[in-house]
């Protein structure tokens, strides 16, 4: 039996704005959670450098894995053998493994709600149960120990995201220790979607790895590495686990592409490079942060990571698929509906995504300032 799955309306978004500057209009992409450089310079000239000299194949580079163990133990003080380390095909594929690898049909996973849309649809194609937490202000949007200890019966499993999609928030490092326990107690087993990391600006945010050895950590060189399209990502399983993660990626998926794990390790020590992309976006968090409040949007989830805002719309519209889609032809500027991250209060939040350019920041701004004014003065 197939799985009822929800469409990813900012892909519709995205093709409606792609179709507008074929057009020849002017589109500034603010609709995805992509970076909009490239990756590193070191990264590319590695990847020219295999190009002329290997002809490639099925690989899994030992390198790349010990690098990223290290990783590990430089950023979070966390010794992680490299061989708990599967290399993916992005966080995607990293996801569907720490999902089958973990659950079986029917378990119940919990999530928060904001989340991320592929979370829900993922558990659903797996014919597991997504038990979706509502998050608001109160909690900044994320899940905290109190709601799992409330879920009864306990879930099988839980995703966590810090910092999260799409509200850029951020679980403290007190509070994640308080879930690792609740969840230690309860049984329930930790997915730990760690794909923002190294995208912060309010200090660094905590692997679970550090509160609960035995959590699934999903990650990827797309956001913080700036290598989208290059789509390479890993997954670390707790030992009882690895063999069958392994079972399933040599079934599914092979292996991840092998010009880009050549890449991607020299991508991990391009660090100055990537530390200036995250210079851009604090600059454009800055921009957005001043300007929303005078274009009406007083009220938004507290982006302390990743590079998004969350904004509340509800004054001005119960359908935020079609008031993104208005937004997008009458102004050029394209943007995420929240419906895709909450199917019941998203109807009332668009999400920004400020990964683009400081210019590019400004003039959606000029373009956003007189569009809201108009609609704000007609409430």
């Amino acid at each position: 039996m197939s799985a009822e799955i929800d469409p990813f309306h900012a892909i519709a978004i995205s093709v409606l704005a792609h179709r507008l500057k074929a057009e020849g209009h002017s589109i500034i992409h603010m609709e995805f959670g992509q970076p909009s450089t490239g990756a590193p310079a070191a990264a590319i000239a590695r990847a020219h450098e295999v190009l002329d000299t290997d002809a490639m194949g099925y690989w899994e580079s030992p390198a790349l894995r010990e690098r990223i163990a290290r990783h590990y133990v430089e950023t979070y003080g966390v010794t992680v053998e490299p061989e708990r380390i599967v290399l993916t095909c992005g966080a995607s594929p990293a996801l569907v493994l720490a999902l089958s690898a973990a659950f079986r049909p029917g378990d119940q996973v919990a999530l928060a709600r904001p989340g991320y849309v592929a979370y829900r649809n993922t558990l659903k194609a797996l014919h597991m149960e997504p038990v979706e937490i509502a998050c608001g202000p109160e909690s900044r949007f994320q899940l905290t120990a109190a709601h799992l200890e409330a879920l009864d019966p306990a879930p099988q499993g839980v995703i966590l995201a810090s910092p999260a999609n799409p509200t850029g928030t951020i679980i403290a490092a007190e509070e994640l220790e308080k879930i690792a326990k609740v969840c230690a107690a309860r049984g329930i087993r930790i997915v730990s979607d760690e794909i923002y990391h190294g995208l912060s600006y309010v200090g660094p945010a905590r692997s679970m790895l550090e509160f609960a050895p035995d959590a699934l950590i999903v990650n990827s060189f797309s956001k913080y590495f700036s290598m989208v399209a290059w789509r390479l990502g890993w997954l670390i399983a707790p030992p009882e686990l690895l063999g069958r993660a392994r079972a399933l990626v040599g079934n599914l998926f092979l292996t991840a592409p092998s010009l880009s794990q050549h890449a991607g390790l020299a991508a991990m020590d391009a660090r100055d490079e990537l530390e200036g992309h995250i210079a851009v976006y604090r600059a454009n968090r800055e921009l957005l942060l001043k300007a929303l409040p005078e274009l009406g949007l007083r009220s938004i989830a507290p982006p302390d990571g990743a590079f998004y805002i969350y904004a509340y719309v509800g004054h001005l519209t119960d359908d935020s698929l079609a008031f993104c889609k208005t937004l997008l032809r009458e102004t050029g500027v394209a943007t995420a509906p929240g419906v895709d991250f909450d199917p019941v209060e998203g109807r009332h939040y668009v999400r920004f995504s400020f990964a683009v350019s400081t210019p590019e920041i400004e003039e959606a701004l000029k373009r956003l300032k007189p569009w809201f004014a108009a609609r704000t003065s007609a409430v």
